[in-house]
C-alpha cells in the first residue's frame, strides 16, 4: 500500500526556505526538477548505524524531509562519507557552532545514549525542535526537565519510537477492545548481537557498556515497554530479572509488569537467538504479532464467537515498507499542523517508559 497522499498535494508552509542565498537557489532548482518542495529540514547529530539507516530511508521514502547538516564528535570520517552519499551540505564538528549557524526545523539526536540529555538541552535552549533516538534520556529527572522546557517554550520534543506512529499500532489498540478480558501480554525481542562476540573478548562497544547506557533493557526491551505502555498505560509495579555480563551490563532479561487485571512479560536478549513476537491474550481472543513489535509489519486477530466459531483475520495496514518512515512522516505532519497536543501525548508515553526503566535500574 502506498502513501496516502502524493507529495505534490501537500499544503506547503510559508517558511520553507530559511537558508542563505546559495542554498535557496539550490533548493529551488532541486524542487523544480523533482516537482516537489522540501517542507522539513533536520540537523543530524551522530554518525552511527541508526543514522545511516535513517538517511537511507529518507532518501528512499521521504524526500521532502531533508538533512541540512550533520554533526560528528569522534567519527568524522564516517560523517563525511554520509554527507557525501546523501548530499548533506554542511558538516560540523562543533555542536555550539551548528546551533548558531544552522536553522533546520529539527535537531535529530542519535548519538550515544548518555549524551542525549545534554545535546537535547542545548538544542531546546537554542530554540530548536528536537527528535531524540530511544531511550530519550538516562533518567526520569532528565526526561522531565526536557519535556518541561519544551512545553514552556512551545517547542516540539519527540522520542523516535517508530512503532507508536504505525497504523498497525492504532489498529491493535482498537482490536484489543474486542478480545474480551485481557489476561496476559507477552513481548519478546531476542536478537543475537553482532557485537556480542567482541564483548566476550572484553572489547566493549557502547551497546554493551553500562556507562554509555547500553544493555538489553534500554536497547531492545524498551520497544516492548513502549508497546505495553502505549496500549495499557503505566503498570502498578515492575520487576526486572537480568543475565549480566562481566561488566554488569544486562545482556538479556525479563521485565515483569503487573497491571490491575493482568500480567505483562517483556523479554529481550542480545546474547541469545530467538523468534521475536508480541501477543495480547484475552478470554475471547488473541492478538498476535510475528516478529518484533518494533517493526510491527503485520498482526493477526483470532476471536471466538458465542457459538464457538474461531475466526482469524490478518492485518497489514502500514503505509510504508520501512519501519522508520512512519515516525518521520508523522513528525512532519505534527510539525506542519503545529499539533502540540499530540506531541504531549507522545511525551507522556516517554516519561512513563523512563519511569519504568528507572524503577528497575536505579
Amino acid at each position: 500500500m502506498g502513501r496516502p497522499k502524493g507529495l505534490n498535494n501537500r499544503k506547503q508552509p510559508k517558511t520553507i526556505f530559511r537558508h542563505n542565498d546559495k542554498m535557496i537557489f539550490f533548493l529551488i532548482i532541486f524542487a523544480e526538477e523533482n516537482q516537489k518542495l522540501i517542507i522539513m529540514t533536520i540537523s543530524v547529530i551522530g554518525s552511527g548505524m541508526i543514522v545511516g539507516e535513517v538517511l537511507k530511508m529518507l532518501a528512499a521514502h521521504l524526500q521532502d524531509i531533508t538533512p541540512q547538516s550533520i554533526f560528528a564528535h569522534s567519527d568524522i570520517r564516517r560523517a563525511r562519507q554520509l554527507a557525501y552519499e546523501y548530499s548533506i551540505p554542511n558538516l560540523y564538528t562543533d555542536y555550539d557552532e551548528l546551533l548558531r549557524e544552522d536553522n533546520s526545523d529539527f535537531v535529530y539526536i542519535a548519538n550515544v545514549n548518555t549524551a542525549h540529555y545534554d545535546y537535547a538541552l542545548k538544542a531546546l535552549e537554542a530554540g530548536r525542535n528536537v527528535i531524540i533516538e530511544k531511550p530519550i534520556c538516562m533518567t526520569l529527572e532528565e526526561a522531565q526537565t526536557l519535556v518541561d522546557m519544551a512545553r514552556e517554550r512551545e517547542l516540539m520534543l519527540i522520542e523516535a519510537v517508530s512503532l507508536l506512529h504505525m497504523p498497525n499500532m492504532k489498529a491493535i489498540k482498537e482490536a484489543a477492545e474486542n478480545i474480551g478480558r485481557i489476561r496476559l501480554v507477552e513481548c519478546d525481542y531476542s536478537q543475537y548481537s553482532s557485537r556480542y562476540e567482541r564483548y566476550l573478548r572484553e572489547d566493549v562497544a557502547p551497546a554493551f557498556d553500562p556507562e554509555c547506557g547500553g544493555g538489553a533493557l534500554r536497547d531492545l526491551n524498551v520497544y516492548n515497554i513502549n508497546f505495553a505502555v502505549a496500549l495499557f498505560g503505566e503498570p502498578l509495579s515492575v520487576e526486572y530479572h537480568a543475565n549480566r555480563g562481566f561488566n554488569g551490563v544486562d545482556t538479556s532479561g525479563i521485565l515483569l509488569m503487573h497491571y490491575d487485571d493482568f500480567e505483562c512479560v517483556c523479554s529481550a536478549g542480545k546474547d541469545c537467538f530467538g523468534h521475536p513476537y508480541g501477543q495480547i491474550q484475552g478470554d475471547k481472543g488473541i492478538i498476535r504479532v510475528d516478529g518484533p513489535v518494533s517493526v510491527l509489519k503485520s498482526f493477526s486477530v483470532t476471536t471466538r464467537s458465542e457459538e464457538g466459531e474461531v475466526v482469524t483475520k490478518e492485518y497489514d495496514l502500514n503505509f510504508f515498507a520501512h519501519r522508520l518512515a512512519h515516525e518521520f512522516d508523522r513528525i512532519r505532519t505534527l510539525y506542519e499542523t503545529r499539533n502540540f497536543e499530540a506531541v504531549e501525548r507522545y511525551q507522556d508515553i516517554s516519561l512513563a517508559v523512563m519511569k519504568i526503566i528507572n524503577l528497575v535500574t536505579l
